[in-house]
């Protein structure tokens, strides 16, 4: 059907719906469409190819002669070479790749300081094609197709949701500086992940074969250490510093792990000044912390115990575990040492959260400590305190016993003969 898209189209019975989806082009600008979804919604499509076609929006967003205008647009951007998108919802000539390498990174590098380098890389691994194309090209449909070619591919939904927000940063501050009209992820449907998944952490078992490994590691390299100096002497040669307690870092800071429920980051970036021996509190800086909210993680015992001796030994001044790239090598080392499979660094902060539930500490206070930003972090270890679930359980079980008896009346049992007067 060929006819005029206007106002008095929109309101014919030629564009009312029907059973099937249809389509009514403009007789006048070629290319110009207007689909009509068995739903009641009508949208306006620019065609300018075959199985091609663009939606600048839809009826009642925009006005017919506002739709037309887009779709002049698109058409004129195809017949002059250019992106289908160019001018159409941000500064003409301004590319994604321009707008990243000259506003976007200066500004990540200044606020986001610990994680800019690891998100410009992703930017540029996910998005690299897209830097010579407008920034106005990229729209809802182009981050769906992407979305859906990462999932067809088997990458699990929480990557892709964390690519997609990765993105969305660079177009928020985009529509913050005036440079795009809208942030197009806002409509784009995030893929549903799972918000409890099944949390790793070390069993009784687990914790003392770790334990036992770290111990017999510690012993093998003190006593390496004293057949070394033994040698050194005999040659008179310069001694290694003694080893009384640890033989190097690994062991404190798993046990400072384990009993602050501290991250990797955080551990690498501690310094001594941070840690307040007298109080037993470790201050955890807001620049320093992932939330960017200053922590106060106050230590225990064994904390304390891991410190103070580790303090004795010949060690950086400022920082307390002066490593440049954390402890990889040596941990899985440990791990298959301890027959422990499938364990990260970062499932000892996962331990650290199940003890705590399983010893009834309320998730708020889990929250606290392990310094979440919500609840809602907090909510995957709710499972492991089932005592509490089950308790809430019996007292309800409880309340309506206790109600049955004052009310005879509300005993419903069906082999019970009704009472008659």
């Amino acid at each position: 059907m060929q006819v005029f898209i206007g106002s008095k189209l929109l309101s014919d019975k030629l564009a009312l719906p029907s059973c099937k989806p249809f389509e009514i082009y403009d007789n006048r600008l070629r290319g110009f469409t207007l689909r009509v979804q068995p739903t009641g919604v009508r949208s306006y499509y620019a065609r300018p190819g075959r199985n091609y076609r663009i939606a600048p929006g839809k009826v009642g967003v925009l006005r017919p002669e506002e739709a037309r205008e887009k779709c002049q647009i698109v058409l004129g951007n195809v017949a002059n070479g250019r992106h289908s998108l160019h001018g159409l919802l941000g500064i003409e000539g301004l590319t994604l790749g321009q707008f990243i390498d000259e506003t976007y990174t200066p500004w990540a590098i200044a606020t986001r300081p610990r994680t800019a380098n690891n998100t410009l890389d992703k930017l540029k691994r996910l998005y690299g094609s897209w830097f010579r194309e407008p920034l106005s090209s990229v729209t809802v449909e182009r981050i769906e197709a992407m979305k859906l070619r990462r999932l067809n591919a088997g990458i699990s939904p929480s990557t892709v949701l964390r690519e997609i927000f990765t993105l969305s940063g660079v177009l928020s501050r985009a529509v913050k500086l005036g440079k795009l009209a809208v942030n197009p992820v806002r409509w784009v449907e995030k893929p549903r992940i799972d918000r409890r998944p099944k949390v790793r952490f070390l069993h009784k078992e687990e914790e003392s074969r770790l334990r036992a490994a770290l111990l017999a590691r510690d012993i093998e390299m003190r006593n390496l250490r004293v057949f070394r100096n033994a040698r050194r002497q005999q040659r008179q040669r310069e001694l290694l510093p003694p080893l009384p307690h640890f033989g190097d870092h690994l062991t404190p800071a798993v046990l400072l792990s384990i009993n602050t429920g501290m991250r990797l980051g955080e551990l690498l970036a501690l310094r001594w000044e941070s840690i307040d021996f007298d109080r037993k509190l470790l201050t955890i800086e807001g620049a320093k912390a992932k939330s960017r909210q200053t922590r106060h993680v106050f230590l225990n015992e064994e904390a304390m115990s891991v410190l103070d001796r580790w303090r004795e030994q010949p060690l950086d001044m400022q920082r307390v575990f002066p490593m440049s790239s954390g402890f990889r090598t040596a941990w899985y080392s440990v791990l298959r040492r301890a027959k422990i499979l499938r364990f990260r660094w970062h499932d000892l902060r996962h331990h650290v959260a199940s003890s705590l539930v399983q010893i009834g500490v309320p998730l708020n206070t889990v929250r606290d400590l392990l310094g979440h930003a919500s609840v809602a972090m907090s909510l995957r270890y709710a499972h492991l305190a089932p005592d509490q679930r089950r308790e809430a359980v019996t007292k309800l079980a409880a309340t309506r016993s206790r109600a049955s008896a004052q009310h005879p009346t509300w005993d419903f049992d069906p082999n019970k003969q009704p009472v008659t007067d």
